[in-house]
């Protein structure tokens, strides 16, 4: 593990020297650069009518629920559960994975809220949160001229959750600040401080102290309830705070929340062209300054990543810094952008690349090999479940990613981990095979029988939810993917991309044992761009071809027994015919689309779900947002158990 941010960049040099792996491609020069430092220079982009927004979708991608709203029946202690929950930010440490996020009651930027943590040795199975930094209640201010009472709670923002210092030492941080309705910004300047507490190897925490007070806002250690940091005993745990306080690079994650003007910060964001200038009364402003990271080229040089299309670059390891310039080629929402290097000495950048200015979707993501350059756009995610519970300032999507930044460790495997938000209500983690690409080039042989777990299905694209897991069942010696399925407003899913071909033969096996009536389990058949040749539909006691142009009888079927299925599709004919156990039941049926190839198969336990509203297409969050939608009904229950087993996919093209 690497300790800091410049011993981890030497480390990867010398990783290139010894490996054998080939360096990236050297970026221009700074002074080349500098106007645009990141540039998209692909040829396709998203469309607004599709949540994955019709792009390739990357190959083997696993996405994890690690947390799930629930207003009646909360994971973690209390009678209510939280259902704002965002800004997560992860770290590996002492063979964790270590993740943090913000938790309000309802919505952004209201009282009461707090900080949670969820841990997992694997990345898959997350536990139950536990409280790291609880509503922190506030003394009697004056605020515009009027008496705040004592007792209002504070709310919590922060950019950055974890430090692990030289000296080995794991730091969790958050920031406590303040706004008067949920229209102000808590992250403008007027907060009490940024707070830290030690996690331990086991698990426990230390005392919570503030390490940096908002003194400009009149804060210090005679008003607030915890003690600054110094006043500790424990001499490790100071050492590390000291080391945090002297890495500029990393506390400039820090200069949204505290704004202040006594030197600390190496730069001052708001003191650019767009920058963010906040009054005590101001909103949320779309300018510089706002959820920083960076990684470091292969040249050395530093790329700063900020909100809002923002970059700057350092050459001195974050000293000074070239103006900060507008990204022009990355279609931002107003959500944040995360930037690293791969384990193969490429770049990626991940964001909503949104075709409207609003909308928090697709996840994408951007590939180079310079980190300057960035010539391919692949859908990490494009799946976007329903919004279960109201909230203002709640943006339909997945939105806010956060990787793991250079120094706060390294899983093993050559894997890209990131985390992100769902609606602002559920916490998500996604692994992403390394290199990342949207196409493989070997025909798919999958029996299961090999597989020791989820994880080792590298080139399949899972996408498991708290209550609708994904697993792997032993019957008889033989294994297979079983997907259960009790989630009221989502389902599980499985997808995988094969060699595109015009000509495809596709055979697979399934089972059902158990669909309640009015439910589904479905598979598709779709080209690159998502359009889809063919779906069937497997009810309780039939199989149905789901087809626009034509009316097909379905066959009969017992979903408990296992059935085998060929199709053999053919694009240049726009035709496909499916053998069930043996059987030509069609000998041909009109594909749904005009395809010119096929490349992947999804199999899900609900109905197809790609489409976006026209109101959320055209208008931005549309009426998802605001004021107008309820809570889902029946949100925080479990819904009757659909159960759907997959084995032996074989494909085979001419």
């Amino acid at each position: 593990m690497y300790k800091t941010t410049t011993c981890r960049f030497i480390g990867i040099l010398l990783v290139w020297a010894g490996s054998g792996i080939s360096q990236t491609k050297m970026p221009p020069s700074i002074e080349d650069s500098k106007s645009e430092p990141i540039k998209y220079t692909g040829k396709i982009n998203t469309d607004k009518k599709f949540y994955d927004g019709k792009l390739p979708h990357a190959v083997g991608v696993h996405h994890y629920q690690a947390f799930r709203a629930n207003r009646s029946n909360p994971a973690d202690p209390g009678l209510t559960g939280w259902t704002y929950n965002h800004q997560p930010y992860l770290a590996y440490w002492n063979g964790k994975f270590f993740l943090q996020f913000l938790s309000g009651l309802i919505q952004e930027h209201t009282p009461p809220t707090r900080v949670l943590i969820v841990t997992s040795e694997d990345g898959r199975n997350w536990n139950d949160p536990v409280v790291a930094f609880p509503p922190y209640a506030l003394p009697e201010i004056i605020d515009d001229g009027e008496i705040v009472p004592a007792g209002t709670f504070s709310v919590m923002h922060q950019r950055m959750g974890w430090y692990v210092a030289p000296n080995g030492k794991l730091l969790t941080l958050g920031f406590y600040g303040y706004c008067a309705t949920p229209r102000r910004s808590p992250n403008a300047g007027n907060g009490i401080g940024r707070v830290v507490r030690e996690v331990n190897r086991d698990g426990t925490f230390g005392p919570i102290y503030f390490i940096r007070y908002n003194r400009h806002a009149g804060w210090n250690e005679e008003n607030t309830s915890y003690p600054y940091y110094k006043e500790s005993n424990d001499q490790e745990f100071l050492e590390a705070c000291e080391a945090l306080l002297a890495d500029k690079l990393i506390s400039l994650q820090w200069w949204e929340e505290d704004r202040g003007k006594d030197g600390f910060y190496i730069m001052d964001p708001s003191q650019v062209p767009g920058g963010d200038v906040f009054t005590k009364k101001s909103t949320t402003a779309a300018g510089a300054g706002k959820a920083f990271n960076f990684y470091h080229r292969p040249d050395g040089a530093i790329v700063g990543v900020w909100k809002n299309q923002f970059s700057a670059l350092s050459g001195d390891g974050g000293k000074t810094w070239t103006d900060i310039s507008k990204n022009t080629t990355l279609w931002t929402t107003g959500a944040k952008t995360w930037a690293q290097r791969t384990e193969d000495n490429r770049y990626a950048v991940i964001h909503n690349q949104s075709a409207t200015k609003r909308n928090r979707f697709p996840m994408a993501v951007l590939v180079g090999e310079d980190g300057h350059e960035y010539d391919r756009l692949f859908c990490l995610r494009g799946e976007i479940s329903p919004r279960r519970y109201f909230g203002i300032h709640k943006n339909p999507g997945v939105q806010y990613f956060r990787g793991i930044i250079e120094g706060n460790g390294d899983p093993p495997g050559n894997e890209m981990w990131n985390i992100y938000s769902s609606n602002k209500e559920d916490i998500w983690v996604s692994r992403t095979h390394v290199p990342i690409m949207a196409s493989v080039t070997k025909e798919v042989s999958q029996d299961f029988n090999q597989i020791k777990n989820i994880g080792d299905l590298a080139l399949w694209n899972i996408y498991i939810s708290k209550w609708a897991p994904i697993t792997l069942a032993l019957e008889k010696n033989d294994q297979f993917l079983r997907l259960i399925d009790e989630e009221p407003y989502d389902y599980a899913l499985v997808e995988r991309i094969f060699p595109k071909g015009t000509k495809k033969e596709i055979s697979f096996r399934f089972r059902a044992p158990n669909l309640p009536q009015g439910t589904s389990a479905q598979i598709d058949v779709q080209d690159q761009q998502g359009n889809r040749a063919l779906c069937l539909r497997i009810d309780k006691e039939w199989l149905s071809f789901d087809v626009e142009k034509v009316s097909l009888d379905p066959i009969g079927i017992d979903p408990k027994e296992w059935h085998t299925v060929i199709l053999k599709i053919d694009c240049t004919k726009g035709i496909y015919q499916p053998v069930i156990d043996g059987k030509v039941v069609h000998d041909e049926i009109l594909l749904a689309s005009e395809m010119q190839d096929v490349e992947r198969i999804v199999f899900r336990t609900g109905p197809y779900r790609g489409y976006v509203p026209a109101e959320v297409a055209e208008q931005g969050v549309g009426k998802q947002s605001g004021f107008l939608t309820e809570d889902l009904p029946a949100a925080d229950v479990k819904a009757p158990l659909i159960e759907f087993h997959i084995d032996d996919l074989i494909t085979k093209g001419e």
